[in-house]
């Protein structure tokens, strides 16, 4: 019998099965043939015959075989389709895809950047600071009895652990200006989550919804993937610019911004443009959608007060994470809600994911209670203002006044302007650098409109100062 044994990591009996399935579902093994005895196969593939016996066991069991003794069955009734030439499936255009399916399929996965995996310096944005986990505290929490506690087996709410919600209460007031009430507080699976919950209680087709340029186009995809229409401000020195904000004469339905960091830039709205953003969203009707990542890491002076702290008028819509802090893989994001979008916006996550994964916001609760979540950031914020510090006085040093940096003063990244380069130059520059070990990331994917000079992000979390010099100088002998 002509059957090939696929090659994996299945143990044998497995594998026999599989083969013989394949054979037999392209047609070489065609319906009433005869397989030969255990004995016979065994003796040919130089195996034991208890082995063939378990996969003609298994083959029996899912209808392939009939007439099944141990000796020798007979191949089932299976009706083979013939695959169509040149495709092993349905073609993308004959896809009956709704318009949602359609708009996500045709613009919001377009832009996501290259990863260099398995180089020794990369400058990826997003990467985790691994070593600086909080591990043993995490560990000592997580086997607690009050963590593995009866209460936890069942099914959790919908708006999350009562503990690390009142946890969060507490620790927003402290650290970011916020008083809210504890139903306001929404625990969700990543800040990705809470965009897309709340995109589709909002959006109709063809409303329009505000975007800042350049943007995280992250929080942006949902909006168009609802049927916004996606209305792109410039930013400035100053962030947003509420002026080009008020000469819009269109219905807005809903602005989402970066006031305390923005992204990718790192600038940060002062205080008149807050409050002026405020202010037109309570006259247009409309709900600013704040994205407030990565703002605990701030190096200089104390983080920036949160736009939900001065919101008066209930139009905020505040999203945090743990992803920048902690961990990504955590995926835990918590969002403060409006007190009119409380019910809708439980109804949505209920049908979503009914709830987030309870363990992990128990031992997080526990870490926010006992302060070790916010000494965990101080010893963060340290770390890395010396990775920051390593990383601007390198690019100082090697490339002097041919680049421009900014976002310095907070967050896990910089974007980076080489002047004496084009957006022409970036791929190139980017081959270059991965050659020698170094992952350089391009900033265009999150402008609308590529930006003339090439521009950079340079994510320095999870490298050591050591790493980032001497990625920074094997970046500068292969670009200088």
């Amino acid at each position: 019998m002509l059957v090939s044994i696929p090659t994996s990591a299945n143990p044998l009996y497995v594998r026999i099965s599989d083969g013989i399935k394949d054979a037999i579902l392209s047609g070489k093994l065609a319906s009433g043939s005869k397989l030969p005895s255990t004995r016979a196969l065994a003796a040919d593939l130089e195996v034991s015959r208890n082995t063939v016996a378990l996969a003609y066991e298994q083959l029996a069991a899912e209808g392939y075989l009939v007439g099944h003794n141990r000796s020798a069955p007979s191949v089932a009734p299976v009706e083979v389709k013939e695959k169509s030439r040149g495709s092993a499936a349905t073609s993308k255009s004959s896809v009956r895809l709704s318009p949602f399916g359609r708009r996500l399929s045709g613009t919001t996965q377009k832009r996501r950047p290259v990863l260099h995996p398995h180089l020794r310096y990369d400058f990826r944005y997003g990467q985790p600071a691994v070593g600086d986990f909080p591990r043993e505290v995490w560990r000592k929490f997580l086997s607690s009895k009050a963590v593995l506690s009866s209460e936890l087996a069942g099914y959790g709410p919908p708006a999350g652990h009562v503990p690390l919600r009142r946890a969060l209460k507490n620790y927003l007031g402290r650290a970011r200006g916020i008083s809210c009430e504890l139903e306001q507080i929404v625990i969700v699976s990543g800040s990705q989550q809470a965009f897309d919950l709340v995109a589709r209680l909002l959006v109709d087709e063809n409303c329009r919804v505000i975007v800042e340029e350049p943007h995280y186009p992250g929080s942006a995809a949902p909006f168009a993937a609802a049927g916004a229409r996606m209305l792109r401000l410039p930013i400035d020195e100053n962030g947003l610019d509420i002026n080009l904000l008020r000469s819009r004469k269109q219905d807005v339905r809903a602005i989402c911004v970066t006031p305390c960091h923005q992204f990718p830039t790192g600038v940060v709205m002062p205080l008149t443009r807050r409050t002026a953003l405020l202010e037109w969203a309570s006259v247009s009707d409309a709900w600013i959608i704040e994205d407030d990542y990565a703002s605990e890491l701030r190096y200089v002076g104390r983080p920036i007060e949160a736009l939900k702290a001065l919101d008066r008028n209930d139009r905020v819509i505040h999203v945090g994470t743990f992803s920048k802090t902690l961990l990504p893989a955590l995926r835990l994001a918590y969002v403060v809600l409006p007190h009119a979008l409380i019910g809708p916006f439980l109804a949505a996550k209920a049908l979503s994911d009914r709830y987030t994964s309870v363990f992990g916001q128990d031992v997080l609760a526990h870490l926010i209670e006992t302060g070790h979540f916010e000494r965990f950031l101080r010893r963060a914020c340290a770390r890395n203002s010396l990775r920051r510090q390593a990383l601007v006085s390198s690019l100082d040093r090697h490339f002097k006044d041919r680049v421009i940096c900014s976002g310095e003063n907070a967050g896990v990244h910089l974007l980076v302007s080489f002047r004496d380069r084009t957006s022409e130059d970036v791929n190139e520059m980017i081959s270059k650098a991965s050659r020698s070990g170094v992952g350089l990331y391009s900033a265009a994917p999150f402008y609308d409109k590529r930006p003339r000079d090439a521009k950079f992000l340079f994510g320095y979390a999870a490298l050591s100062e050591a790493q980032i010099r001497r990625g920074i100088e094997r970046l500068a002998s292969v670009l200088n």
